[in-house]
């Protein structure tokens, strides 16, 4: 008796040739870009280091594109971008020591916002490792030691025969729900030494899938056929699995208002007579929810932004769909199902009961209303306006990248995306400079369209050695720099919390005289002429700056 795990493929005789007979001259490295080659990788980030340089000649006779940034952090964050709009695990090779380490914040950010990265960094030589002190450089007595608490997973390698195996499980981990990123580390000297390997001619590249238990979704389906009052939350996990649709579908079903998370932006369309849109940070939508008498939550763990800051106490059933599993029931008891939402919502919309409710798009504009007459009473038009040029300039297809400055944090809530998977911010680790190299990263990932960076002054220069890639390459990215001359959002709170702000301000550089000198075109706009400026910037090929001198102000909390 055969069985299907039984059968093996039989190699041609011209497969048995070439294994046969590999060609000369490579090394460790080749097996790392053959392996991505096999497993359908096109496009490489990262920065060439002493230890690396295996990887990076073997480049040289591969047909894979590199894209080289200036600071691996940028590297990283080019990769995370490129992750999230491809759906593609973005390879990003780094040196041993100072040039891994320096990756950890935008593999953070990447694991917060479950981006796929596939990062892949040199090691000492094998025969300084196990944590003695032998003085290599880079030396660190346990380099994957810093990268375990911060990745999905940590793959080592020790001999040339383990990198095609190591690298192909790395991959799968990555786009394995929920993705995120990986590591794997491999010696300098496996990296450099001749090989006899056979050239890596494929992979198995299909991550495993995550579907719900069955027993589970009835039951949810059961509880949102029968509810009064639906309600449904949409966090990243619905843009990650592209279950927009389905969740829209789902909605009307069961007529049920939906509000989108700042991960989640673009899942359900802004204008749908169901829509609360993003403003989960208000207390009107906080207290609609908990008002629910059953809530779905979709691709949300209900963290710090989605919560409101912790203040959300929901009083009816929750039903978390969520496939990170140490996210189910984190801040709320729920009915708990470990899954992908598109496999999810799915498996609901094949159980749910249709329900009426003529009332629930009236409950919506009632409250959509009150949150306007508060934001109105705030007097806060300029930064209204703001929002409302850069929409009117963006092409709706174009995607944004948003770093952490008060224009973001207005975005999160009173943006409209247009889209799922347009949208993106740091909001998953909420660190400094992502804005520009993250859209670097897309502009790579799909050159037909415009991109949108959006930075403050302050993580502007966090970013701005990218300027440099953005016209190597010539990218299509166009970045707005909001120019208040600090960390605009700390000298607020901090004078919020204790009178005045201390270590704010900043003494910045003439940012359109800087870009010019990188041969990238700036303007300097004002709120007046920004819509039009934008329009220009974005419809000209290759990188342009906007900068916007202007100081801005948040809205007020509701959570305090």
């Amino acid at each position: 008796m055969t069985h299907d795990h039984d059968l093996v493929l039989r190699p041609t005789e011209a497969q048995i040739s070439a294994a046969l007979n590999p060609p000369p001259g490579r090394n460790g490295g080749d097996l790392v870009v053959e392996t991505l080659a096999g497993l359908g990788a096109t496009t490489v980030f990262g920065l060439p280091g002493q230890h690396a340089l295996g990887m990076f000649d073997a480049l040289r006779r591969s047909d894979l594109r590199y894209i080289g940034l200036r600071v691996e952090n940028n590297a990283g964050f080019a990769a995370d971008a490129y992750g999230r709009i491809t759906g593609e695990a973005a390879p990003l090779l780094l040196s041993t020591g100072p040039g891994a380490l320096t990756s950890l914040a935008a593999l953070q950010e990447a694991a917060a916002a479950s981006a796929p990265v596939l990062a892949i960094s040199s090691q000492i030589p094998s025969a300084g490792l196990g944590g003695g002190r032998h003085g290599y450089l880079h030396e660190l007595p346990d380099q994957s030691a810093s990268f375990r608490g911060v990745v999905k997973s940590v793959h080592t390698v020790r001999t040339q025969s383990q990198i095609p195996s190591a690298i192909e499980a790395a991959w799968k981990s990555a786009l394995t729900a929920p993705h995120g990123p990986v590591w794997a580390e491999i010696p300098q000297d496996v990296l450099l030494s001749p090989t006899l390997i056979p050239v890596v001619t494929g992979g198995d590249a299909f991550p495993e899938e995550l579907p719900p238990r069955p027993e589970l979704t009835a039951v949810a389906a059961d509880l949102l056929s029968r509810a009064a009052r639906p309600a449904i939350i949409a966090g990243g996990g619905v843009v990650r699995a592209d279950a927009s649709r389905k969740l829209r579908q789902l909605a009307e079903l069961l007529q049920a208002p939906v509000v989108t998370t700042p991960g989640g932006k673009g899942a359900f369309p802004w204008t749908h007579p169901l829509s609360l849109q993003s403003w989960i940070e208000d207390r009107f939508v906080t207290d609609f929810l908990e008002d629910a008498d059953v809530l779905l939550v979709v691709g949300s763990g209900l963290g710090e932004l989605s919560s409101n800051y912790h203040t959300f106490r929901p009083r009816g059933r929750v039903v978390q769909i969520e496939a990170d599993l140490g996210k189910l029931e984190s801040n709320h008891p729920a009915l708990g199902i470990h899954a992908d939402a598109r496999l999810a919502l799915q498996a609901l919309l094949e159980t749910v009961s249709p329900r009426e409710d003529t009332e629930a798009p009236e409950r919506v504009r009632t409250v959509l209303a009150k949150v306007s007459d508060r934001i109105a009473a705030q007097e806060l038009t300029l930064e209204q306006d703001l929002l409302a040029a850069i929409r009117r300039a963006l092409p709706a297809s174009a995607p944004s990248f948003w770093d952490m400055t008060i224009l973001t944090y207005w975005a999160w809530s009173a943006f409209d995306a247009k889209g799922s998977n347009h949208m993106h911010s740091a909001q998953g680790a909420g660190g400094l400079g992502y804005g520009f190299p993250a859209a670097l990263g897309a502009a790579v990932a799909d050159p037909t369209r415009p991109v949108l960076a959006v930075s403050g002054d302050g993580g502007a220069l966090y970013s701005i050695a990218e300027l440099a890639t953005a016209r190597q390459y010539d990218l299509n990215v166009t970045w707005l720099i909001v120019d208040d001359g600090g960390y605009g959002i700390l000298r607020e709170y901090m004078t919020d919390a204790f009178g005045e702000a201390t270590a704010t301000e900043l003494t910045r550089p003439d940012f359109v005289a800087l870009a010019e000198s990188f041969g990238v075109p700036g303007v300097r706009t004002t709120p007046e002429t920004l819509s039009d400026d934008l329009s220009k910037a974005l419809g000209s090929p290759g990188p342009s700056v906007v900068v916007l001198p202007v100081v801005l102000r948040m809205f007020a909390p509701t959570h305090l």
